[in-house]
């Protein structure tokens, strides 16, 4: 699989879970999220689309 292809199929992916993360926050009323919440989760996956958050490798070593 070419690296271009990859990084297709993930920001794919992402934009995807983006749009799951908007459905939870509008619908589920049992659940409401703060708004400090909603900041935070478009925030984690805006630098997540950058490339900015760490691995997983790098967080537990």
């Amino acid at each position: 699989m070419s690296e271009t292809t990859l990084q297709k199929q993930i920001l794919s992916k992402l934009e995807s879970m983006g749009k799951r993360i908007n459905y939870i926050m509008e619908y589920i009323e049992d659940s409401k999220l703060s708004e400090d919440d909603k900041k935070a989760l478009k925030a984690a996956l805006k630098e997540e689309k950058e490339g900015k958050l760490l691995s997983k490798k790098q967080v537990f070593g």
